[in-house]
């Protein structure tokens, strides 16, 4: 009953300060639009509908994410639509059809090379504008783990403690194999002509943040 107590507990401590800094985010999102006056059509690749409820400007929100992923039933002031999607590959959406391709802590979770770079390029095809964030790799406690400086131990340390927690949270230790940080000159490849700023804290980079202003 108490495989999950690390985890948990973890999570609890973290929600204070992952609210603290998804604020602080946010409000820098609000200053980012505020120059729009139009109603603002925005498309959530991946995300969850609790980062929205910063903003206190209603918004015409799509969130795509995988089937069964998407806290659906979340009361909120936005107006908002759940598609099932792979945000990788948005058939279903025309070019440029949102004013901003929005993306919180999604990008490093999405697979392969190949797979970043098809979810960059639907970012930038259905987005007049993007605002995309993902964590760095240097800020040194791991935000899903709870492990400090875990980007840094040998391959084989992390696979054995993976193999450790594989036996009580395979689908969750499954994904943690499969998320890869991205770094801030790939941001700029993925993301020409678009601005980055690096949230920091402590002096640590924590993460960053890719946006167009058209």
């Amino acid at each position: 009953m108490f495989k999950y107590l690390r985890f948990k507990t973890f999570q609890f401590l973290l929600k204070p300060i992952s609210d603290y800094f998804r604020s602080i985010r946010m409000r820098r999102f609000m200053r980012f639009i505020e120059s729009i006056e139009s109603e603002i059509n925005i498309i959530d690749l991946g995300g969850q509908p609790q980062i929205w409820d910063f903003i206190t400007r209603p918004l015409n929100i799509t969130i795509v994410n995988l089937p069964g992923i998407a806290a659906q039933k979340h009361h909120t002031i936005h107006n908002i639509i759940y598609v099932d999607g792979n945000a990788c590959n948005l058939i279903d959406f025309k070019d440029r059809e949102f004013e901003i391709a929005f993306s919180n802590s999604v990008i490093e979770h999405v697979g392969d090379d190949e797979q970043v770079k098809l979810f960059a390029s639907e970012a930038n095809r259905v987005g007049k504008r993007v605002w995309i964030q993902t964590p760095s790799k240097y800020f040194p406690l791991e935000p899903h783990t709870g492990m400090l400086f875990w980007w840094y131990y040998p391959p084989k340390l992390r696979e054995a403690i993976f193999s450790r927690w594989q036996k009580k949270l395979p689908a969750w230790t499954d994904s943690m194999r499969e998320t890869r940080y991205i770094t801030r000159d790939q941001l700029a490849g993925l993301f020409p002509d678009c601005h980055i700023v690096t949230e920091r804290f402590l002096g640590f980079p924590k993460s960053y943040i890719v946006y167009s202003n058209n």
